[in-house]
């Protein structure tokens, strides 16, 4: 009766794994014949001893065991297959890897083909979700300090570089027969479809082997961690990238679904229109400190994302690159700006660049691209036409319904139209959570939608502060500060955002990080409240000393950009509210300097309003100047009075050493 595969594979599974690399190893009879030995290879085991020393001829005429000299009893059962030929026998591995057909071609060396059949063994326990194995074989065996041998081809089966060989060359093969179904037809790619979903097991348990194997190195051989890490991610984007190709697969890569534009020309320029609808609408950038991180460009919200994933390729010769379908040369590859591809050419393309490129860490992130993909293709088109194909995706991929919803709140965000923006304003209440992208609510307020804007931000939870100073000196927290308070000036709702800003920057312990952000959020709301015509509500608000610096820069340089504005008056009024008609004085005065300037550049009109506010301004600061003790109103008038005859002289003695200056060149040049 032949050998069953269950009979195989359970034999392989309970194998003592210290004795597999004896069971992989090539032996010959060593029983002797008129003075020489037998020779001829070794397919059983003596059952007495468990050694592969007699041929089944030499089983039965032996006596004891050539190698321990044990008595061999019984007749009829002396000897059992091993198990590298019970597994050819049930057809787990092909015979063309049978030693006695290699010993009568002359192929290959002894020591290799003792090497090629331990990988053999691997295959097999690869091919029927048997990988623990391996990964015992690693723990048990290879990192056995105990586990040693004088026979160099036996040391060399005890060791893990085999196990890593043994892990690129199965990489390698299942690339191989990848990259063929993926070259074929729709059709052919149908019918490999079981294939495929075998291949995708395979690859994870080459990847449970290397996982063990990196938990079993410490930090003291870091270039072997490094290549091992290296191989996981590249096997990790392998396995990723099939999964999505076996979805792929099963829709006909979505040929039957009609998109809803006619041609990629047509959604390039949609996106196009979308980016320069966001460029006119977009906000100005928010001034970060120089310690902090650069502000990102204007950007969508898929463009952020793929941004993000960051898909440049570390090492030049990335394997995986041979699955790609379509991929410019590689003089240029690394030069791809891979925010500027969307939309993809197709749904191929989509999958080749999100899931061969990039971290393997990311694939939830690929996977919200791949949504947004599918979403945008179809668009405005009828429900019942392609929002199974959404569905099915999330089902196969473990997408949550929240995430979907994310995926087409970002989608209708970006779309430029106004009917997309009343229906995600509508999905908001379900994505709502404390996780919730605060770009959300930034791109609400651009689009003048403030209340819902502030409803997100209150749904969010985004009103309570940083638990910690540590969370509020973040770039990512101070955007969002700023953008909090943007929405309830926006809103009307000035005091609340002066609460706001106020108890966002008494989180922060340190000092100069303090300063730097209380400067930053005060000039913001300053200046909105200008632009906004609220300047004369927020003057009224109780700053404090260190949040005036700041309010009084930014008047004072508003009056200087535009003398015809309110701005330098109200700043006047602000030091009278508070009875401070000395620095209200200073204030008045270098206004007067200013102005007087703009009088002769402006035309009538302006200057007519000029004069009459100055005028105005001039009345109320000297009533406020009789209500100060003489000698102190003649303190103020002969501070200022001095400082303006500091000024003359300095401006004089520019003008000096200008004029000086020109006539030493005319000299010289005469």
């Amino acid at each position: 009766m032949g050998v069953t595969r269950m009979d195989a594979l359970r034999e392989l599974a309970l194998v003592d794994l210290i004795e597999l690399c004896n069971e992989a190893r090539i032996e010959h009879c060593r029983a002797t014949r008129d003075l020489s030995s037998c020779g001829r290879p070794v397919q059983h085991l003596l059952s007495t001893c468990g050694h592969a020393s007699l041929c089944p001829e030499c089983s039965q005429r032996c006596d004891t065991c050539p190698v321990c000299r044990v008595p061999i009893k019984g007749e009829s059962n002396r000897a059992r297959l091993r198990l590298y030929y019970k597994c050819i026998e049930a057809g787990l591995i092909s015979k063309q890897h049978d030693d006695r057909f290699q010993a009568k071609e002359g192929i290959g060396n002894r020591a290799n083909l003792d090497v090629e059949r331990l990988y053999l063994l691997f295959d097999v326990a690869l091919q029927n979700n048997l990988s623990s194995l391996i990964c015992h074989y690693v723990t048990d065996v290879c990192l056995d300090e105990n586990a040693v041998s004088s026979d160099p081809v036996l040391a060399f089966l005890l060791d893990e570089v085999v196990v890593k060989d043994w892990c690129k060359r199965s990489f390698t093969h299942l690339l191989n027969e990848l990259q063929t179904i993926y070259k074929g037809s729709v059709e052919n790619m149908q019918k490999d479809l079981p294939q495929m979903q075998k291949y995708v097991t395979q690859l994870n348990g080459v990847c449970i082997v290397i996982e063990a194997m990196v938990s079993s190195f410490d930090d003291s051989v870091h270039a072997q961690v490094h290549d091992l890490h290296q191989l996981l991610e590249d096997l990790t984007k392998a396995k990723q990238h099939l999964e999505v190709m076996i979805w792929c697969t099963r829709h006909k890569f979505l040929e039957h679904v009609q998109p809803q534009y006619p041609d990629i020309a047509s959604w390039e320029l949609d996106v196009n229109e979308r980016k320069a609808s966001l460029a006119r609408r977009s906000w100005p950038k928010i001034n970060l400190p120089a310690t902090t991180e650069t502000n990102p460009s204007t950007s969508l919200f898929i463009e952020e994302a793929l941004q993000n994933l960051d898909l440049e390729d570390d090492h030049e010769e990335d394997i995986l690159l041979s699955l790609e379908h379509e991929r410019p040369e590689r003089a240029f590859y690394p030069q791809v700006n891979w925010s500027n591809q969307y939309p993809f050419k197709s749904v191929r393309a989509a999958a080749d660049v999100l899931f061969l490129h990039g971290a393997s860490d990311t694939v939830v992130a690929k996977q919200a691209i791949f949504l947004y993909y599918l979403i945008d293709r179809h668009g405005m088109r009828p429900d019942s036409d392609w929002r199974f194909l959404l569905d099915d995706f999330c089902a196969a991929f473990g997408v949550t319904s929240q995430a979907l919803t994310e995926c087409m709140v970002f989608y209708l965000l970006d779309n430029h139209s106004d009917q997309a923006l009343e229906e995600a304003i509508l999905l908001l209440p379900k994505i709502a959570n404390p996780e919730t992208h605060p770009k959300i609510a930034q791109v609400l307020l651009e689009r003048q939608r403030p209340d819902a804007a502030l409803t997100l931000l209150r749904c969010t939870g985004s009103d309570d502060l940083p638990a910690s100073a540590e969370t509020a000196t973040g770039t990512t927290s101070l955007k969002e500060a700023v953008n909090a308070v943007r929405v309830r000036i926006e809103y009307g709702l000035l005091t609340e955002a002066f609460i706001y800003q106020r108890s966002y920057c008494a989180k922060v312990k340190d000092t100069d990080v303090k300063l730097q952000q209380v400067e930053l959020i005060v000039s913001e709301m300053c200046a909105l409240c200008v632009e906004r015509g609220l300047a004369d509500r927020m003057i009224e608000l109780p700053w404090n000393h260190q949040e005036e610096k700041y309010l009084h820069k930014c008047l004072l340089d508003k009056a200087s950009e535009k003398p015809e504005s309110t701005s330098g008056s109200l700043l006047v009024v602000f030091y009278l509210q508070r009875y401070r008609y000395a620095e209200a004085y200073k204030v008045h005065t270098s206004l007067d300097s200013t102005e007087q300037e703009a009088i002769v550049k402006l035309g009538t009109d302006a200057s007519s309003k000029i004069r009459k506010r100055s005028q105005w301004r001039h009345d109320l600061v000297a009533r406020s100047l009789e209500l100060l003790p003489e000698s102190e109103r003649h303190k103020v008038i002969l501070e200022c009075s001095s400082a303006e005859e500091q000024n003359d002289v300095a401006v004089v003695s520019r003008v000096t050493n200008l004029t000086n200056q020109s006539v030493v060149r005319g000299v010289l040049y005469a």
